[in-house]
């Protein structure tokens, strides 16, 4: 299965959300990097036919989405960055009715929500009414919703928005373990829920793709741009003036800053090992320590 986009722009009005972007994704997982504002939930939009391209085109297996119509969607699982419920259904009558609308025979969807509220950890929350659950809860029943129709092609925006770390954990888990033979397409602005599980990764800015590569490449290529360097204290705002400082600690010989730079910040900088928090930072403005 091959997703293609190609020279893909969004305008409203006079702001390019996407500008330009062209990308083939097949079976694994990709995720998409940038900061709120880069694009990604727009690109997101337009791969689940929620909205059209102003220019360019999306395809799967040589065909245009926008022309597939229900045959596309038969194949899609969705999870937007926000999702309306109606808060006086309970969880299994809401899926109920998303099964409904998706197709799924009344028997097929029992058993398929009755698996997935035990792989979300949710099965004993499906009497409960929408209205009552937490917002973590509620973006499980959303995750649950996206795979009912088992898809093939997969896409969650900002999925673990309202999660735990042990819930983050699960979901990323459970998206690694059915990525095989089908896309899966996460877009997010935490590091760590692609940070183990993506096949690729695709860093947006401004709109516009910048990078796509492996994790393994794109941390690769910032390998001598992180540093370590101890500091006094008084220090500590002229570095933080002067550099993209990642992360700041307290130690017995003094204060360390994690700083990404081109050049070698100080005399005592050493370089340090690389994550993919620094590799965001690097691309990004926004200050992660302090």
């Amino acid at each position: 299965m091959k997703l293609k986009i190609e020279n893909v722009t969004k305008v409203f009005g006079e702001k390019h959300a996407v500008d330009g972007v062209t990308v083939e994704l097949t079976n694994g997982v990709y995720g998409f990097l940038g900061a709120n504002g880069s694009g990604k939930t727009t690109l997101m939009r337009m791969l689940a036919a929620v909205s059209r391209p102003t220019t360019g085109t999306i395809t799967l297996n040589g065909e245009e989405i926008g022309k597939m119509g229900d045959r596309y969607r038969d194949l899609l699982g969705y999870l937007p960055q926000h999702i309306g419920y109606y808060k006086h259904f309970t969880v299994e009558k809401f899926l109920y009715y998303i099964a409904s609308l998706k197709g799924l025979e009344k028997h097929a969807a029992k058993e398929k929500v009755t698996e997935l509220l035990e792989t979300v950890n949710l099965t004993e929350k499906r009497k409960t009414k929408m209205g009552k659950l937490s917002g973590g809860m509620k973006q499980r029943v959303g995750i649950v919703q996206a795979l009912l129709n088992d898809p093939k092609i997969l896409i969650v925006d900002e999925p673990t928005a309202g999660l735990d770390p042990k819930e983050r954990i699960r979901f990323r888990n459970l998206l690694a373990a059915i990525a095989k033979d089908r896309i899966v397409l996460l877009s997010t602005h935490i590091v760590s829920d692609i940070e183990y599980i993506a096949k690729e990764i695709l860093i947006m800015k401004n709109g516009r793709l910048i990078e796509k590569d492996t994790p393994q490449n794109l941390i690769h290529y910032i390998q001598k741009k992180v540093w370590c360097v101890t500091a006094g204290e008084a220090e500590v705002p002229v570095y933080q003036s002067t550099f993209k400082v990642g992360n700041i600690s307290r130690q017995p010989e003094g204060i360390e800053l994690r700083i990404i730079s081109e050049e070698k910040p100080a005399a005592n900088a050493v370089n340090v090992p690389v994550n993919l928090e620094d590799l965001y930072l690097y691309y990004f403005d926004e200050e992660v320590g302090a």
